[in-house]
């Protein structure tokens, strides 16, 4: 005996159908379980300065420093291993990435619903705040934003929110001003059903799919942004080495020979983005049956 399958079973299928984007997923998948376990798969803590000596300092792969273990990376300048701050670097970027990500998706799906459903002068003033913010680059936002709140993992999440829900709500406003127009909203309407339990009970599900698509673009574009203010020295403290901020040290010393310092954590900050953005593309293909080949 056979029965349909769930939405969900069937949206794994599909996706299973590009071996490019399954493969992605594994890779993202990897490098989170990886950098969330760090500190029970890495030889070093890069965050306990009393263990760092500077006599380890770019020391190249391979090297056997003072700890009497093997830096499989080499060190940055500061002595720290690379491969357990590549790891930890990971973790942040992964973190603020997912939080930055999930607060823009709720306030900007709040506001692009909001405008959608109540319309007047609540839409076009909150869409032109929106449209007003889209026109200045993210980054360009972001900057001023932590420039202002300065350094800290809450500051920095909230420059990237600040610089990113003006997305969300786009999406949002733009799905639901057409589903707002639908039969099944107006039998809603006629129900004793509330405002609001109409407009997040069934008019916010029926625009989940769209706004799936952007968060996982989003999620990548903040680890990028935070990776670029971090390289800038706009971003987290010297005391947590973040990705961006381990290409920024590693910087003077490219021509000098001492590559790795750089080269590796760049590698596993472009892997993690391909990574996510290759899901992404894949889930907007099976969302949107127009661009399905």
């Amino acid at each position: 005996m056979t029965g349909q399958q769930s939405p969900l079973r069937r949206f794994w299928v599909e996706f299973q159908e590009n071996r490019f984007a399954v493969v992605a997923l594994v890779v993202v998948v990897v490098m989170a379980l990886l950098a969330f376990f760090a500190p029970y798969v890495v030889p070093q803590d890069p965050y306990d300065l009393e263990n760092l000596s500077l006599l380890d300092a770019r020391r190249p792969p391979g090297f056997v420093g003072s700890g009497g273990y093997s830096h499989l990376l080499g060190t940055d300048p500061q002595g720290r291993d690379l491969l357990s701050a590549i790891l930890y670097g990971l973790r942040i970027s992964i973190l603020i990435g997912l939080a930055a990500g999930v607060v823009a998706l709720a306030l900007g799906t709040t506001v692009g619903i909001a405008a959608a459903y109540v319309g007047g002068r609540l839409e076009t003033v909150l869409m032109r705040i929106v449209d007003l913010q889209l026109s200045f680059p993210a980054i360009l936002l972001a900057l001023v934003l932590v420039a202002l709140l300065g350094q800290g993992k809450g500051q920095l999440i909230t420059a990237l929110v600040a610089a990113q829900y003006a997305y969300f709500a786009r999406t949002a406003y733009g799905a639901a001003k057409g589903e707002r127009r639908k039969d099944y909203i107006e039998a809603a309407l006629a129900t004793p059903l509330s405002g609001r339990q109409v407009a997040f009970r069934h008019l916010l599900p029926n625009c989940l799919p769209p706004l799936i698509v952007v968060a996982t673009v989003q999620i990548a574009n903040a680890i990028s942004l935070e990776a670029t203010l971090s390289f800038l020295g706009l971003g987290l403290p010297v005391t947590e080495p973040s990705l961006g901020m381990l290409i920024s040290n590693g910087f003077p010393y490219m021509m000098s020979g001492r590559y790795w310092i750089s080269v590796y954590p760049g590698i596993a900050l472009i892997i993690l983005i391909v990574a996510i953005n290759m899901v992404g593309d894949q889930i907007r293909d099976q969302f949107n049956p127009r661009l399905r080949k």
